[in-house]
């Protein structure tokens, strides 16, 4: 009965509604009777629900607010822990691998199990976890909790099974690696410090066995209390008391003598003969003053002695810097002998390590290379060398050098682009690194099987572009494009100027690029669109400059007077590069700006070196003193020649090759007489406040002024009407129009006052934007999809909200204002849900009055070719619109064909009377031939404008135009096409227009990211919900083939940043600093196993240095050392369970069994199959080894009694 309803709503178009609610599919009038049923169509959908499956594959990136840090000198891997409760494991290029604790809980210290395939994590919720690095997959094997005590310090001795704990009450617990079992044995604090002390030592701040002797434990307290435990007679050698709280201890290799770093920014030495005082007291930043006293200095928090074998030993720490020093940077101290090298960083240091050539604390160390872990960045300092240079980090750890503002995934690129990009990029990276290799060098990893190209695009806040090579699951930066460099720079004059130099008028808010013919294109968040072409070669040109004033009618606005509600036209700039008077970014009163651009585009000729190099710039320009909006949809198609842009007040199409503007129309006037909208011009009157002295905000208005500036980009991409504009609930375009951080998720759609600034009363910035004056431009400190740190409300966010704007609305109460009345009404959360559900209701009617500000943003547009008008026989070049209002215009074009024409004759646009309508903003657009295969937008093939000419082979375009799957032919008869909004999918018979299939995907919630994909050679839909659910249509059928609630919307940055691509794969932005990959492919979930990296390979633990006869047995180093007798059961019984809980983790030997799938999993099982077989084999060979002793000793025995008794008689037995 349900597909007899869909076919009735595809045939019925004069129908107000369809039999599921959904509005007319059809356009003005006529009944489209040859239009065929589903059935006819007999579209093979090869696509089931086993075919999907989701699951992550890698994180990308530098690890967000990282705690900790530890290396395996032997399998020479890396972790890196987070206060997120991630765990990152680094080895050598392609090895990366993310682990995360369930809890959430920070990691606060990593401890590898050296060459065991094994991790120590102790985090914040006084848990430690043993993870298994045996597996490509790390999963827990056991938990340990502590319920009782806190856990500061942890210390696991080299090819020790006892894991050494301290807490914070100053005790001393010990833990089995192996069981995870706590231990009986426990050291007191009472018992460390002498009996006439009378003050707490403070929590265990360092723990370490001395080098000398493996049964003495050095306890550092925070007080500055240390004490050295002889663990076999369970008492303290000699205790220390120090004025100066500790931070950590290093020992110096003989066991003689260790090194303390202290919280006055001094360095104490300490000898074993005489523990009274030390016998070095430095302190390496601070001068002497008058006094002979020692300036202040900042605390040294870490600090490691390590010796060498032919030259000084390395002392290097962090921290200890003078304070009268303000605004100095952090440092890195390298002192070797009596140079002393200070190392400025960029960023505060969280952790260092040094890495050295041996693992055995009693032996020479040779320090060859130091790891500095920044807050957010991560070196590694060569210390063989006397300038110490940085090594070259082969990972992709800037994702995040200027804020992630947007994002764009590309796979099965064209081969050939990948290696091109890398040869320009290489041209321009840094010099002066280390000539050594990479030392964390660990793990295997090989390309796997299915490989193809894949390139990611990163829109940064700076106007930078980045091009990642993102095939077979790694990310290598192929280039970096700097939009900034077409503008000239904004010159600081006064207070001013000043706070203009703080801002980020470049901030990339969305690309556009055809793999195809190299052609790039970037919205700017100052209204401006940047087009670039691809050459091999540099050029020297100028760049051409089209100005658009593209402002809508003035009836929806709020004006001082009556006499001011004027109408303001829609019009273009022609070929002028620069606009006279006024100039952009000058002084000039912001109500005097008009057809003028935010930004300066250089007049001068340009040297372009080989790459993207700019070749045209489109501006929109001031009108009366306001701001243009913001760019809010975008495509372009190089086979036409075309690029199309759109806003909230309408409509762009340039001729990049002409370099023209050749439509330029409000949304209402695409509509012409086809309009479904009742819209009731609303009679003027005066308001509070002139619109001009309305400012324009975003969200990072309710933030206040310390917050914002940890560089939040991205911020006004769109902005919030919620004030003297009043948006009434019941006239927000049900889930079309509203916002979520100051942007429209949806890509693009928002309900606008064209140029008019909305204030939210109250707000924290009310002084500081009245300060800025009614006409700033529309961008303000950048806020970008990677530093949004707002938190969603999770249980509302799954029971959904009818639209953005309710969403916005219950994160931060804002007030609503109403039109009827001009003082404020609040409504509590349930009446505003009420009142937009009612809307949403209403909206679903075919005709629906608008009697309020009726401001249709275009949410997106595509290039395709298609059938604008019904009658049509043949498809012809089509743009196709979609609006925040649930509508799709199509506007069809007439291109020359001739090259020759093409750059001399005008095209023809002539926008129809045909709409489409969807409940919804529109998101995306599709188009399927009538065998179910994708039909590609055209596009012509690359060719370098500045290459030498060639008088033989003429360089002329080739255009290339196919369908994948189908012939031309079945193209020729129509073709289907795919619309998704918000709420629902619907497909299109072309040219009848009659619709085929209707699915609603969400009612509660909305839809933030809908793409079509090819999946197991087949296509079909793919979205992203804010409630957290990807959900896979079929195509052209739309049946749900998948609906998991995969990731809860706790941070708008996955809104913004999420993306779907070919092949079953997808990303985000999980943190303001890593790029998460995923894949919703059940073929590549089965693959997967073999594309990860394999982090631990067996291989064979160093042997100690021979120390002789003589330093043996005199050092006296005890050998004989079995803690195994100590800490045993036997020996020290068993802990009280109500100290900590064992919590058996899921990697059990079942668990592993389940986690490795696959050949890998069979072979790795094999693999330890015979690893226990050979074990078995080799006890049973020890075994018949005595057995053969014992029977040569019987043999023995017997033939020697058998000689004693050879010569007796029988009598004398």
């Amino acid at each position: 009965m349900k597909k007899f309803r869909k076919v009735l709503d595809g045939l019925t178009t004069s129908s107000p509604a369809s039999a599921s609610g959904s509005p007319s599919c059809g356009s003005a009038a006529g009944t489209p009777t040859a239009a065929p049923t589903p059935r006819e169509l007999d579209v093979h959908e090869t696509l089931l629900s086993e075919h999907f499956h989701i699951c992550k594959t890698v994180r990308h990136g530098f690890p967000y607010q990282p705690t900790a840090l530890a290396f395996d000198p032997v399998q020479k891997i890396l972790a890196i822990g987070s206060r997120s409760g991630g765990v990152r494991i680094l080895g050598r290029p392609g090895v990366d691998c993310h682990c995360q604790h369930e809890s959430g809980a920070a990691v606060l210290q990593l401890q590898f199990l050296i060459n065991e395939g094994a991790l120590v994590t102790a985090c914040a919720d006084d848990t430690l976890h043993l993870w298994n690095l045996r597996q490509r997959r790390p999963a827990i094997l056991h938990s340990l909790k502590f319920n009782r005590e806190r856990i500061t310090f942890c210390h696991l001795p080299f090819q020790s099974k006892w894991l050494y704990v301290g807490t914070e009450r100053g005790n001393t617990h010990i833990v089995n690696v192996e069981s995870f079992i706590l231990s009986g044995y426990v050291i007191m604090w009472n018992k460390a410090i002498e009996l006439s002390t009378k003050t707490h030592p403070g929590p265990v701040v360092h723990l370490s066995d001395s080098p000398k002797d493996e049964g003495k434990l050095l306890v550092g307290f925070e007080s500055g209390t240390i004490v050295m435990w002889d663990l076999r007679s369970k008492r303290a050698d000699f205790r220390i008391y120090y004025d100066e709280a500790i931070h950590s201890v290093s020992w110096h290799h003989e066991g003689r003598q260790f090194m303390c770093s202290h919280s006055d920014g001094s360095l104490t030495m300490w000898n074993l003969r005489n523990t009274a005082k030390p016998f070095q007291i430095t302190f390496p930043h601070g001068k002497s003053q008058r006094d002979g006293r020692k300036e202040s200095c900042k605390p040294i928090l870490k600090v490691e002695y390590k010796t060498c074998r032919n030259s000084e030993s390395f002392v290097i720490f962090s921290g200890g810097l003078s304070y009268d020093k303000a605004g100095r940077r952090p440092t890195l101290t390298i002192m070797h002998g009596k140079a002393i090298t200070v190392l400025e960083m960029d960023h505060p240091i969280v952790d260092f390590t040094v890495l050295c050539e041996t693992t055995y604390l009693n032996e020479v160390q040779e320090p060859y290379a130091v790891v500095v872990l920044l807050e957010k960045d991560f070196i590694v300092v060569d210390l063989t060398q006397s300038t110490f240079p940085i090594f070259e980090n082969p990972y992709p750890m800037d994702i995040h050098e200027s804020p992630v503002t947007c994002t764009a995934y590309f796979a099965d690129c064209p081969p050939d682009i990948i290696p091109v990009l890398y040869s320009i990029g290489a041209k321009h990276k840094k010099t002066g690194y280390s000539h050594k290799e990479w030392p964390v060098s660990g793990g295997t990893w090989t390309v796997g099987s299915q490989t193809y190209p894949e390139i990611i695009i990163t829109g940064h806040a700076d106007g930078s572009i980045k091009f990642w090579d993102a095939t077979a699951i790694t990310l290598q930066m192929l280039y970096k494009l700097k939009t900034s460099k077409v503008f000239e720079k904004p010159k600081v004059e006064g207070v001013r100027g000043a706070e203009l130099v703080e801002e980020d008028p470049y901030a990339v808010q969305m690309v556009s690029w055809c793999p195809q013919s190299r052609v790039f294109c970037v919205v700017g968040i100052s209204a401006h669109l940047i087009l670039y072409r691809f050459s091999k070669h540099d050029a020297n040109t100028t760049i051409t400059s089209l100005e658009v004033r593209l402002q809508c009618e003035m009836e929806d606005v709020i004006s001082p007077s009556d006499t001011d509600n004027t109408l303001c036209g829609s019009d273009a700039g022609g070929h002028s590069p620069q606009p006279q008077p006024p100039s952009p970014r000058s002084n000039t009163p912001d109500s005097a700006r008009d057809s003028v651009p935010c930004l300066r585009v250089k007049d001068r000729v340009i040297r372009m070196p080989p790459g993207y190099q700019a070749d045209l710039v489109v501006q929109l320009l001031w009108v009366d003193g306001e701001p243009p909006q913001q760019i809010t949809s975008l495509d372009l198609n190089s086979a036409y020649g075309l690029l199309a842009l759109g806003n909230c007040n309408g409509l762009a199409v340039v001729d990049y090759l002409q370099k023209t503007v050749i439509l330029c129309m409000s949304t209402v006037e695409l509509y012409g007489s086809a309009d479904p909208f009742q819209r009731l011009t609303r009679s003027p009157r005066k308001t509070r406040q002139s619109t001009s002295d309305v400012c324009m905000r975003g969200l990072s208005n309710f933030y206040s002024d310390s917050k914002k500036r940890i560089r939040t980009s991205y911020q006004s991409l769109t902005e919030l009407s919620d004030n003297q504009v009043s948006l009434d609930l019941e006239r927000s375009k049900s889930p079309t129009s509203d916002h979520v951080n100051g942007h429209c998720t949806s890509p693009t759609s928002q309900a606008c006052v064209p140029g008019g600034r909305s204030r939210v009363p109250g707000g924290p910035e009310g002084p500081r934007l009245s300060r800025r004056g009614p006409g700033r431009p529309p961008f303000r400190k950048a806020q970008s999809a990677a530093c949004m740190e707002v938190s969603l409300p999770v249980s509302s966010l799954t029971e959904g909200y009818a639209s953005r704007r309710a969403m916005l609305q219950q994160l931060h109460g804002v007030t609503m204002y109403s039109h009827d009345e001009h003082h404020t009404t609040s409504y509590s959360w349930p009446e505003r849900e009420s009142r937009e559900n009612s809307f949403s209701r209403s909206r679903s009617s075919s005709v629906s009055s608008i009697d309020r500000d009726t401001k249709e943003a275009v949410t997106t547009l595509q290039f395709a070719e298609s059938y604008g008008r019904k009658l049509d026989a043949l498809p012809t070049p089509c743009l196709w619109v979609g609006t925040s209002l649930g509508l799709v215009l199509l506007v069809p074009m007439s291109i020359p064909v001739d090259e020759q024409e093409r750059m001399e004759e005008p095209i023809t646009v002539v926008p129809t009377s045909t709409v489409l309508m969807l409940k919804g903003s529109v998101l995306r657009f599709g188009f399927l031939d009538c065998a179910g295969g994708q039909i590609m937008s055209p596009y012509e093939v690359w060719r370098d404008l500045n290459a030498p000419e060639d008088l033989d082979r003429p360089r002329r375009r080739r255009l290339v135009n196919y369908s994948p799957g189908s012939s031309q032919e079945v193209v020729g008869d129509g073709h289907l096409a795919v619309v998704c909004s918000e709420r629902q999918a619907k497909v299109f018979l072309m040219p009848s227009q009659a619709c085929l299939y209707v699915h609603n995907i969400t009612e509660s919630s909305f839809v933030l990211r809908a793409d079509i994909v090819a999946v197991s050679n087949s296509v079909c839909l793919a979205c992203f919900c804010a409630n957290g659910h990807v959900m896979i249509l079929s195509l052209p059928s739309l049946r749900p083939l998948l609906d998991v609630h995969y990731l809860p919307l706790t941070d708008m940055r996955i809104a913004r940043t999420f993306c779907f691509t070919n092949g079953g794969q997808a990303l985000y932005l999980s943190s303001p600093t890593e790029i998460q990959r995923i894949t919703y492919s059940q073929e590549m979930c089965d693959n997967l196993q073999e594309m990860l990296g394999e982090l631990f390979t067996p291989t064979e633990t160093p042997e100690a240095q021979n120390r002789g006869f003589l330093k043996g047995f005199f050092g006296g180093n005890a050998q004989t050392f079995d803690r195994e007798e100590l800490f045993g059961e036997a020996a020290a019984g068993k802990a009280s369970r109500s100290l900590a809980q064992h919590i058996p983790g899921q990697s059990s030997v079942e668990g592993m069994r389940a986690a490795a799938g696959g050949a890998v999993g069979e072979l790795a099982r094999a693999r330890i199959a015979l690893d226990e077989r050979g074990q078995r084999l080799g006890e049973l060979e020890e075994r018949t080894a005595l057995m053969m002793t014992s029977a040569e000793t019987f043999s023995k025995h017997a033939h020697e009694l058998m000689l004693k008794c050879k010569d007796k008689k029988w009598y004398q037995f």
